[in-house]
């Protein structure tokens, strides 16, 4: 038997049964063209965005170790959250415009947001941090098909208890839109404040940590998985043959990301693993781009930013509009 675990930091403070949440197994025309396409192409990564904050979301002006990772310097990762309970980090998240931030559902065994606070801007979890601000949270939101034994639909929305002010240390991220896809190898960075090794914690002053990891298959996946916890849609995976990188205990909750054209966008959410960081075994991730409808069912005001990745949607969506064009430089 594989024994998954979560990878949240478990607090001293909170109740044996809260703690335990590990599942059981279960020519100059070409040029033209090519310019036009490109701005077409541009066009349709952002035409699902909301236009309040596709501006500025996935934007990092200061960006340049989880496990095996190295330290990430100020504002690198400008959305990175640190969930605080009773004056511990437990989970990260990510800022996805001026008062949500969106985590994983496996971090809060009750929705009740008495003690909880969010951090953003932070850099280390021991020193001062003069870029941070904090927010207590209003609200909440676990995604109601979330199955706590599997981890499908691992996706939380905290309301902030009031908007943020956006600077080059904290602003929000985009996330993928509906029916974004990546090919397997395609890399990631994560980020978080998690252990730098099963148990291992991480060394003062505890700095944010970075990574780049490459994705995996689902259906390599579902094979390493086979027999303890199905691999659903639902979910993404990443890690490297040889092991060596990876998410760990604390980084549950925060953002996977890679930047298209020049913006970051987030694909995932830290869900759960077969330990950390271990030969041939990837880490889970929360599908960002399967819950557009219901995150923007959440959020009325300043929606965040949803761009495409991928090619169908695209060739849908702009092959009449090249026709019409390649056929009018025929002319010429």
């Amino acid at each position: 038997m594989t024994l998954l675990s979560v990878r949240t930091h478990k607090l001293t403070e909170l109740s044996a049964s809260e703690q335990s949440r590990l599942p059981a197994a279960s020519g100059n025309h070409t040029m033209e063209v090519k310019a036009l396409v490109c701005g077409v192409v541009l066009a349709a990564l952002t035409v699902t965005g909301s236009y309040a904050q596709i501006d500025v979301c996935g934007t990092a002006p200061l960006n340049s170790k989880i496990v095996g990772g190295e330290n990430a310097t100020a504002g690198s990762w400008p959305w990175q959250a640190s969930l605080h309970m009773r004056g511990m980090h437990f989970c990260g998240g990510s800022l996805i415009n001026d008062q949500w931030v969106l985590t994983a559902a496996h971090c809060f065994p009750s929705t009740s947001t008495s003690g909880l606070i969010v951090y953003l801007g932070r850099e280390t979890q021991q020193l001062p941090n003069r870029n941070e601000v904090s927010r207590s949270v209003t609200q909440v939101i676990k995604n109601p098909r979330y199955v706590p034994d599997t981890f499908d639909n691992d996706m939380c929305l905290l309301r902030l208890s009031s908007p943020v002010t956006f600077t080059d240390y904290i602003r929000p991220v985009c996330l993928t839109a509906d029916g974004s896809t990546f090919d397997p190898g395609t890399s990631f960075w994560i980020t978080g404040w998690g252990t730098i090794g099963t148990d291992v914690p991480l060394p003062f002053p505890e700095q944010l940590q970075q990574v780049s990891i490459p994705t995996v298959s689902n259906s390599q996946c579902s094979a390493v998985y086979s027999g303890v916890v199905v691999i659903t849609n639902n979910m993404l995976c990443a890690g490297l043959k040889e092991g060596g990188k990876d998410s760990c205990q604390g980084d549950s909750g925060g953002p996977f990301v890679r930047k298209i054209d020049s913006k970051w966008v987030q694909a995932g959410v830290v869900s759960f693993g077969a330990g950390c960081a271990e030969p041939k075994i990837p880490g889970v991730y929360a599908r960002v781009s399967q819950y557009q409808s219901w995150i923007k069912s959440h959020i009325s005001k300043n929606q965040p930013g949803f761009i495409y990745s991928g090619t169908a949607q695209l060739v849908s969506l702009w092959v009449p509009l090249l026709m019409s064009v390649i056929v009018s430089l025929s002319v010429l």
